[in-house]
């Protein structure tokens, strides 16, 4: 069943300026344009994972059975506020060919770009500080359950990692969230007076982009990390990686999506054998073949090939 996006929210929430933005901005960021979302009114909310189910069996006529009840966790999903400002000078924005609301325009793209760039990288590693993102909501990395739903390739290269994540979005799930209802603008221009290096001021327009984002998994079940992808020989991405990975999923509950780096996807490509009568190579592999239909891949930058061996 189709869910809505984080796109679709802001369709439904945003300012027609800003949807046109997020569109074209968030589609370098499969991992933001085609998750699953939901709003909320305030900024965070409290949400209980199950870990393991109970214990039931039968029992004999005068017997009872011992009790037992599921393993719960108790997260707390936040908002974290994204709020990036951008200024130009007003004299190079009115003097633009086609006028200073494109050259606004323009920039707004940009910081737009950057931002779900941002995001796109929170998404996998959080706050993790190795990428910068010490202000972000807990990702993919600080979420997944690290012993059970792990598969480690073996690489030793230090600081060539990467990760393949397979992902199940849903509601009980992976999810983005946006607070405050929603909200997602560019706030209109003001004129402001800008200063250069040495203090001196001039004319300048300021406007900022205001987002409310944060991220749930809502499941153990909901994400498996491939880690330890290397460029060491036989350390790279395969069917078989992916075929133990799809392993530990429940039946009836299997991945939604894969993300992987470029690099990763050659791998995998490189690693099967060509079977074409013509000779001609295997081609580029765009879906996992799930237990209950095609999964499909997605290639996406906001995954490192440097990450490291520790993580």
């Amino acid at each position: 069943m189709s869910m809505p996006t984080l796109l679709d929210v802001v369709k439904r929430n945003g300012t027609d300026p800003v949807v046109g933005l997020i569109e074209e901005a968030s589609k370098a960021t499969p991992e933001v344009m085609l998750g699953a979302a939901r709003t909320i009114t305030g900024l965070n909310y409290k949400t209980r994972v199950r870990t393991s189910l109970p214990t039931v069996g039968f029992r004999q006529v005068n017997q009872g059975t011992a009790v037992s009840k599921s393993g719960i966790e108790q997260r707390l999903i936040e908002c974290f506020l994204m709020n990036p400002p951008f200024q130009v000078d007003k004299a190079a924005a009115d003097a633009a060919e086609d006028g200073a609301a494109a050259y606004l325009a323009e920039e707004a793209l940009g910081i737009t770009q950057a931002a779900f760039q941002t995001l796109g990288v929170a998404c996998f590693y959080g706050a993790d500080a190795n990428f910068g993102k010490t202000d972000a909501f807990p990702g993919f990395l600080q979420s997944y359950d690290s012993t059970n739903m792990v598969v480690d390739a073996g690489g030793t290269t230090a600081a060539t990692g990467s990760s393949v994540w397979l992902v199940r979005w849903g509601v009980q799930d992976a999810r983005w969230v946006l607070g405050e209802g929603g909200r997602a603008e560019v706030t209109d221009p003001k004129e402001v007076v800008l200063y250069d290096a040495s203090s001196n001021p001039y004319d300048g327009y300021h406007q900022s982009l205001y987002l409310r984002p944060g991220l749930q998994v809502g499941s153990v079940y909901s994400l498996c990390r491939i880690k330890k992808l290397t460029e060491d020989s036989g350390k790279g991405l395969t069917d078989a990686l992916i075929d133990k990975g799809m392993e530990k999923f429940p039946a009836g509950r299997p991945p939604t999506m894969a993300f992987m780096t470029r690099r990763s996807r050659r791998q995998w490509k490189n690693s099967r054998t060509a079977t074409s009568p013509t000779g001609s190579p295997a081609p580029w592999p765009d879906t996992i073949d799930g237990p209950e239909g095609p999964i499909p891949v997605h290639t996406t930058d906001s995954i490192s090939n440097v990450e490291a061996l520790t993580l």
